[in-house]
């Protein structure tokens, strides 16, 4: 199996437990820090997305090698794949979000919940908050960009079988 079909199959792996989280687990638990774990596999879905794109692309020999630095995937990604598939733009921000959100929680010294919302400070007081409403529309946006990477990379698969 070649490693955009492997990134594929992890993305849309996460973006399951990202929905099932959403959907199932937080309304019975109703746990705010759960949203934190659905932000980041969705972080995980909407990477691993990206990264077959890019594996295709290289593959192909279409993109030129690059830094294997989540930066310069997000780089190539925004500059050669998006416009020549025409992407949706809301899918480079929603991974920009995302990473976003995922290195706030690395280095935040206090978090905490409050009104539903899960609270991320930095050293210097500046508030991220995650909702369930706003991870929603996130899972929604995934969704469409893992069909639309599925779409992309599954031309040739049998090629590469």
């Amino acid at each position: 199996m070649e490693d955009y079909q492997q990134a594929r199959d992890l993305a849309r792996k996460h973006l399951k437990i990202a929905d099932h989280m959403l959907t199932q687990t937080f309304p019975l638990v109703r746990d705010t820090k759960l949203l934190l774990a659905v932000a980041d596999n969705l972080f995980e879905a909407v990477k691993y997305g990206m990264d077959s794109v890019l594996y295709y692309e290289r593959l192909l020999k279409r993109i030129p090698p690059f830094h294997d630095s989540f930066v310069a995937k997000l780089n190539v990604f925004q500059l050669r794949c998006s416009r020549r598939y025409s992407l949706n733009p809301d899918y480079p921000m929603l991974i920009k979000e995302l990473s976003e959100i995922s290195e706030r929680h690395k280095q935040s010294p206090v978090e905490f919940t409050r009104n539903d919302k899960f609270v991320i400070c930095t050293d210097s007081y500046n508030i991220k908050a995650i909702s369930a409403e706003q991870l929603r529309k996130y899972v929604g946006t995934a969704k469409l960009f893992i069909e639309d990477v599925e779409k992309m990379v599954s031309k040739h698969d049998r090629l590469f079988r």
